[in-house]
C-alpha cells in the first residue's frame, strides 16, 4: 500500500474509533431523561432501566468484539470495518426514532455489536504499519478514545439540551458520512495468503480468564481491575440521575461535568502517570490511585452542592493512574510468553464487570431514592464504590513489591 493511501486508511480507522468513543459517551447525559419520557417513571425506576440498557450494550460488545476480530481474520478487515460503520449509523437512526423502551434495548444491542470493532481496527493498523511505528500508532488509538470520551458527553449534553433526540440524528449523519468515505479510501489490508479459517475458540470472550485462575497474584490483580470497572458502572448508570435529583441539572450541565471528568482523567494519564510511576513505582501508584478514587467517590456520595462534586471530580481524576499502572503490573507478572492472554483476560474482566456494575449501582440507587422504606440517599451507589475501591487497594497491597 502506498504511503498516501496508507495514511488515509489509518486516518479513517482512527475516525471510526473516535465515533465509537463518542457514541459510548453521547448517551450518558441524555439516556436517563429519554428513559423517563418513554417509560413515564420516576428517577429510581429509570435508573434500573438505564442500568439494564448499559448492561445490554456491554454484553453485546463482550460477545461481538472477539467474534468480529476472528471474522476479520477470515474474510478481511475491510468488510468487517465497513459493516461496523454502517451499523453504527443505523443504530443512531434507530435511537433517534425509537418510540418505546423496547426499541431502545434493540438499539443498544445493535450499538454493542457494531461498536465492537476495536480488535479489527487495531489489527488493520498493525497490518499497514511497519513494526517500528506501531507503538506510536497504537498510542494514537489510545489518544483517540480519550478525545472521544471527552467529546461524547459534551456533544450529547449540548445537543440534548436543544432536543433529547438531536444527538442521535447528528451522530447518524457523522457515522453515515464516515461509512461512505470508507468505501472510497479503505483498501483491504489482509492479503488472501495471510487469512485463516474461522475459529470459535478464537472468538471465545472468556478464554483469557483461565490465566487469572491459574496464578494467585494475577487473580488478585484481576480482582483489582474488576473493582475499577465495577465503579465505572456507577458513573455510567446513576451519576446523571443523582445530579438531576440533587441539583436539578439537565443534559447540558451533566454533559459538561462528564466532559470535565473525562478531560481531567486524560490530563492525568497524559501528564502525570510517567512521573508518578517513576517516583512511587507501579504498585504504590496503583494503591494511591485507588485511594484517590475512593475519596472522590466519597465526595460524590455526600455532595450537597456542586462545588463538592467538582472537588470529587478533581480528586477522582487522580484515580486514572490506576489503569496504566495495573496494566503494567499484570504485564510484568504474566511474563513475555503470556502477554496476549493476560491482556485478553483483562478485556474479559472489563466486559463482565461492565455488565454487573451498572445493574448493582442502579438497583442500589432505586432502593435509596424510592418509597420502599430505605432512607433517601442518592449517593448510596458511590458510598458502596468507596468500599469497592478499598477492596482493590487491599488486593494490590497483597502483591509483593
Amino acid at each position: 500500500m502506498r504511503q498516501p493511501k496508507r495514511r488515509a486508511a489509518v486516518a479513517f480507522v482512527l475516525v471510526t474509533l473516535l465515533l465509537d468513543a463518542i457514541g459510548f459517551g453521547i448517551v450518558v447525559p441524555i439516556m436517563p431523561e429519554l428513559v423517563r419520557q418513554l417509560a413515564h417513571v420516576e428517577a429510581g425506576a429509570a435508573s434500573v432501566m438505564v442500568g439494564w440498557l448499559i448492561a445490554t450494550f456491554a454484553l453485546a460488545q463482550l460477545v461481538a468484539a472477539p467474534l468480529l476480530g476472528a471474522l476479520s481474520d477470515r474474510v478481511g478487515r475491510r468488510p468487517v470495518i465497513l459493516f461496523s460503520c454502517a451499523g453504527i449509523a443505523a443504530n443512531y437512526l434507530l435511537l433517534a426514532w425509537a418510540p418505546s423502551l423496547a426499541w431502545l434495548f434493540v438499539g443498544r444491542v445493535l450499538a454493542g455489536i457494531t461498536a465492537a470493532n476495536a480488535p479489527t481496527a487495531s489489527a488493520y493498523i498493525a497490518d499497514v504499519t511497519p513494526p517500528a511505528e506501531r507503538a506510536r500508532r497504537f498510542g494514537l488509538v489510545g489518544a483517540t478514545f480519550g478525545v472521544g470520551f471527552v467529546l461524547g458527553p459534551a456533544f450529547g449534553g449540548m445537543l440534548g439540551a436543544i432536543h433529547i433526540r438531536l444527538p442521535f440524528l447528528a451522530s447518524a449523519v457523522l457515522a453515515g458520512g464516515n461509512a461512505l468515505y470508507g468505501l472510497l479510501v479503505l483498501p483491504e489490508s489482509l492479503s488472501r495468503e495471510r487469512r485463516v479459517a474461522f475459529s470459535w475458540r478464537a472468538a471465545d470472550p472468556f478464554a483469557g480468564l483461565r490465566l487469572l485462575g491459574a496464578d494467585p497474584a494475577l487473580r488478585r490483580l484481576g480482582m483489582a481491575w474488576a473493582c475499577l470497572w465495577f465503579c465505572l458502572g456507577a458513573i455510567q448508570s446513576v451519576f446523571v440521575l443523582s445530579n438531576t435529583l440533587r441539583f436539578g441539572w439537565g443534559p447540558g450541565q451533566n454533559g459538561a461535568v462528564l466532559a470535565l471528568s473525562g478531560l481531567s482523567g486524560a490530563l492525568v494519564q497524559g501528564l502525570l502517570v510517567r512521573r508518578i510511576i517513576g517516583w512511587l513505582g507501579e504498585r504504590r501508584t496503583a494503591m494511591a490511585a485507588n485511594l484517590a478514587s475512593a475519596l472522590g467517590f466519597l465526595c460524590y456520595a455526600f455532595a450537597r452542592s456542586p462545588w463538592v462534586l467538582f472537588a470529587g471530580i478533581v480528586v477522582q481524576a487522580l484515580g486514572a493512574m490506576a489503569y496504566p499502572s495495573l496494566r503494567a503490573l499484570v504485564s510484568a507478572r504474566a511474563g513475555p510468553l503470556r502477554q496476549g492472554r493476560a491482556m485478553a483476560a483483562l478485556t474479559s474482566v472489563e466486559g463482565l464487570t461492565a455488565i454487573v456494575g451498572p445493574l448493582f449501582a442502579s438497583g442500589l440507587f432505586a432502593e435509596f431514592t424510592g418509597t420502599a422504606g430505605a432512607p433517601y440517599f442518592p449517593g448510596a451507589p458511590f458510598l458502596a464504590g468507596v468500599g469497592v475501591y478499598f477492596i482493590a487497594l487491599v488486593a494490590i497491597r497483597s502483591i509483593r513489591a
